[in-house]
């Protein structure tokens, strides 16, 4: 059974909406299923990735790009990971080291001729940003050899803002925009992408926050999650591997509507809706999605389509179906 769970960038879900805090609902999921098929936003933790081993790591618009039908995933033993840097300092340096000597990675460093440029910004209540100098990234990229790229860059965000975020939550400022960088990338390589940043840490800040934004407070470095995601990311492909028509479910947040959702109603795949992981968003309920009150109870859901258990079959009291 091949599931797939998405928890939008940027929107404010209640589970993996802050960073890397829908490791353990993944965990949940991947344990009731063959594959689960995940992107960045859900496991990224800053120094921290939990992701089960299960799970195939596909940035957002190349899962769209998958659901849509338009490519297929391709698994890998492992990648030749490229990581991205404006300056090659000693955060990247013993960040990509800790990596190649932890997770036994392929990794090289390249330093950037033009900087990458992430701005982070909030429109209606939503992150995103402008991302700038990415074209002049994927011409300096586009003829090396590797797998995948791990982009490794600061934001700008203002201290406020993040001071803010950090006390009293809300939608998390810088998400938004390393995805908008992530899809503009990927888009132009073909390849899996994934952003961290870098001196993002709120300097002087020690107070104890929500345990969902905790990894970013105890962090100085933010690229270990994303260098162990691209690991073993798998590859996209034109002609063979995994397609939409091997997935089974989807499993996605409350409140929230896009091309994953649309993609699996014209693919006749279910979806299962979390109310609790509620985005910041006001989208309607669907007549033809799967409503459930928490992951546990998704995770119920999927263990009865892999037994082909009806869910009213175990439900009371069970009702006689008359046909007339």
């Amino acid at each position: 059974m091949n599931v797939v769970m998405i928890i939008p960038t940027g929107i404010g879900c209640e589970i993996g909406g802050h960073c890397g805090d829908g490791n353990a609902a993944s965990r949940l999921l991947g344990a009731c299923c063959g594959t689960l098929i995940l992107h960045p936003n859900v496991v990224n933790a800053s120094d921290l990735n939990e992701m089960p081993a299960n799970s195939l790591y596909v940035e957002g618009s190349q899962l769209d790009r998958f659901l849509k039908g338009e490519i297929y995933l391709q698994r890998v033993r492992s990648n030749k990971v490229l990581v991205a840097v404006n300056r090659a300092d000693y955060q990247s340096i013993n960040a990509v080291s800790a990596a190649r000597a932890t997770l036994g990675l392929d990794a090289e460093i390249v330093e950037l001729k033009t900087p990458l440029k992430l701005i982070a910004q909030m429109k209606d209540g939503v992150a995103t940003g402008e991302v700038l100098n990415w074209r002049e990234l994927v011409d300096q990229v586009k003829g090396l050899d590797f797998d995948a790229l791990g982009l490794a860059t600061p934001i700008t965000i203002d201290a406020q803002t993040l001071s803010d975020y950090f006390k009293h939550g809300g939608v998390n400022p810088v998400g938004g925009v390393e995805a908008v960088a992530s899809k503009l990338i990927a888009d132009a390589l073909d390849k899996p992408v994934a952003h961290g940043p870098v001196d993002y840490a709120l300097k002087g800040f020690t107070e104890v926050v929500d345990p969902r934004m905790a990894v970013e407070i105890i962090t100085e470095n933010f690229i270990h999650c994303l260098l162990k995601g691209l690991h073993k990311a798998p590859r996209i492909s034109y002609k063979s591997g995994m397609s939409v028509k091997d997935v089974d479910c989807m499993v996605s947040p409350y409140g929230c509507f896009g091309v994953p959702h649309q993609a699996c109603l014209d693919a006749r795949i279910p979806v299962i809706v979390v109310r609790e992981n509620r985005s910041c968003l006001n989208v309607p309920e669907h007549p033809k999605f799967i409503y459930v009150e928490n992951y546990l109870e998704a995770a119920g859901m999927l263990m009865a389509m892999q037994a082909g258990v009806h869910p009213a079959s175990v439900r009371r009291p069970l009702k006689p179906t008359i046909v007339k």
